[in-house]
């Protein structure tokens, strides 16, 4: 009984372990200052509030699906859209912006950010932005990193383009990607759900997405517990 209490005790250390060390290679090379406000992970003074993201898209069956889920429950929601995305499907970027959604930079290719050189980097986040002002009429002041990799360099960059860097609450990512079940999804985000928080999921996803009927479970259930659901930019100035 005693070994096994110990194996046990031991098994949650690692896996508590190995989450951390996932959650920090996601900001891998950004130096934390205390009271630096340049990077959004949450917001806890939002009350009752929640900020619902979605990366890579827009994707010609998904992102309409969660438009109109999104509808249904009159919530507000930020898209990290891909520049060579956006150029393929405009009209759900521009039906994205008059629903009164809010679109944010998420590079033109979405590369591995630690392969690339500081001007390309430049040249992915500004081709990106000029699709989305194309489209729009608005230049996007949010930026998102795919695989959430940030180094000073980056932030850097982002601020003096006017803009801010955005990642997720990191218990809130619910690796729809992956493709994982619906219940899965749910679980993440409900069980580990806290005031201000900002919710990763995908609304590109090249297998068969879980993420709109997942999506649709989780505004039903937080709807009822008195949720709002808003864009970073509102989060951020509650």
């Amino acid at each position: 009984m005693i070994v096994k209490r110990f194996l046990t005790m031991m098994l949650a250390l690692f896996f508590a372990f190995s989450s951390s060390a996932v959650n920090a290679e996601r900001i891998s090379d950004y130096e934390f200052e205390k009271g630096n406000s340049n990077l959004v992970v949450n917001n806890r003074s939002a009350k009752k509030c929640v900020a619902l993201t979605f990366d890579d898209g827009p994707h010609p069956k998904y992102t309409p699906e969660i438009l109109d889920i999104l509808k249904k429950y009159g919530a507000k929601a930020t898209f990290f859209v891909v520049g060579s995305n956006a150029l393929l499907y405009p009209d759900i970027v521009k039906s994205e912006a008059e629903q009164g959604h809010e679109i944010g930079n998420h590079t033109f290719s979405h590369p591995d950010l630690k392969k690339i050189s500081a001007s390309d980097f430049i040249d992915e986040v500004r081709k990106t932005s000029d699709v989305i002002y194309n489209i729009t009429g608005e230049t996007p002041k949010l930026f998102r990193p795919p695989g959430g990799y940030l180094n000073n360099d980056i932030v850097k960059e982002i601020i003096e383009c006017d803009g801010k860097p955005v990642l997720w609450s990191w218990r809130q990512d619910t690796r729809d990607w992956a493709c994982p079940s619906a219940d899965c999804i749910v679980e993440t985000v409900i069980e580990n759900l806290k005031d201000g928080d900002i919710i990763l999921f995908h609304d590109y996803n090249a297998g068969s997405s879980p993420t709109p009927v997942a999506l649709e479970r989780i505004l039903k259930e937080l709807s009822e517990d008195g949720y709002r659901f808003v864009t970073v930019s509102e989060l951020m100035s509650i």
